[in-house]
């Protein structure tokens, strides 16, 4: 499939600038693929639509203040540094976006807070990217601590604000625990407390994998012809509690619910040959589109994403893409929200 069909003129003002009041108040588009109908519904309602033992698969990926502001050495120009993953523990190596790339060369040091960290920058790897080391002593747990002091909440660029208060916990899911995404599964952050236990006293089940998110799956995408598209590679892990748990759900016949592109690409990178889910822990670099044949969700919760996104396109090849992409003109028609903290689509 090309590229160019999944292009559509998205309003500036339906992009989200800021997190819906109440998490589960948004607004829910609810597609049903057997009858070809869309409904309009708030996401709270979900708690009418699934059953008993029905099961969720949730993200618990947690966003680390990726966003730091540095100085460079000599001249003092602000360079931001977007840490993107660690390559090696032991000698703090990360692999990192810089912003202006222009001024930053292999040998060039950097300089955080007051001279609490200093980075030194030791390779290139794409126009903006850089592998840089951080010289520092102290231990991982140190580390982290002054990471989270000098960074912030790196909410994408699309956000034409500054980072509030409120996004240190609007910007994560409330089940988030494992730390190392760079963005949020945002289909999780329409959950709220309440309603999950709502939903777990009418027999709902949960279950989590972790898969975290960099900036890969939003990339642009810059080919014409899909097939040559490549994924970045994340690293994701599926426990055998909760691969049993799932393919027990398979058997019963009860709807498996993927909450997010995350949670889709995970289950769907560790798949057996008779179709159930295997545990695993390692690296997807896997792309879904159109005439891709699901293994494991019949059900999919995720946002309103933006023109020719990998997102978009995961969305149309589990909903089938003329449905989804009318109920993308819905949505624009209707005024949903898009992008991070926009509004959601079920899947059914």
């Amino acid at each position: 499939m090309k590229l160019s069909k999944f292009s559509f003129d998205l309003p500036a003002n339906l992009i989200a600038q800021d997190p819906h009041k109440n998490r589960d108040e948004s607004k829910l588009m609810v597609l049903n693929r057997a009858t070809q109908k869309i409904e309009h519904k708030k996401f709270k309602d979900i708690l009418d639509i699934f059953d008993e033992d029905d099961l969720f698969i949730m993200n618990n990926t947690r966003v680390f203040p990726a966003r730091m502001y540095g100085n460079k050495e000599k001249t003092g120009a602000k360079i931001e540094v977007f840490l993107l993953r660690e390559l090696n523990e032991e000698h703090k190596l990360w692999d990192v976006l810089v912003d202006p790339a222009r001024k930053i060369r292999v040998g060039n040091k950097l300089y955080f807070g007051d001279d609490d960290l200093v980075a030194e920058v030791v390779d290139n790897t794409t126009s903006r990217g850089r592998t840089i080391r951080f010289l520092f002593d102290g231990t991982k747990e140190e580390f982290n601590n002054i990471v989270r002091k000098l960074g912030e909440t790196p909410i994408p660029k699309y956000i034409e604000r500054a980072v509030k208060k409120e996004d240190e916990e609007r910007y994560q899911t409330i089940f988030a625990t494992v730390e190392g995404a760079v963005a949020p599964p945002t289909a999780g952050l329409h959950f709220s407390r309440e309603l999950m236990m709502r939903m777990d006293i009418k027999g709902v089940k949960f279950t989590e994998l972790t898969l975290h998110q960099g900036l890969g799956t939003f990339r642009n995408v810059e080919v014409e012809d899909l097939s040559k598209h490549k994924m970045d590679s994340e690293s994701y892990s599926i426990s055998e509690q909760m691969a049993a748990l799932v393919n027990a759900t398979q058997l019963q016949k009860k709807r498996i619910v993927a909450v997010g592109s995350g949670s889709m690409r995970a289950i769907e990178s560790s798949v057996s040959s008779t179709g159930t889910l295997n545990a695993s822990t390692g690296w997807t670099d896997k792309f879904i589109s159109p005439m891709y044949d699901f293994s494991i969700a019949n059900a999919f919760i995720t946002n309103f994403h933006a023109p020719e996104s990998t997102l978009l396109m995961l969305a149309t090849a589990f909903g089938g893409y003329d449905f989804v992409m009318d109920a993308y003109k819905e949505a624009i028609k209707k005024k949903y929200s898009f992008q991070c903290y926009g509004d959601a689509m079920l899947i059914l």
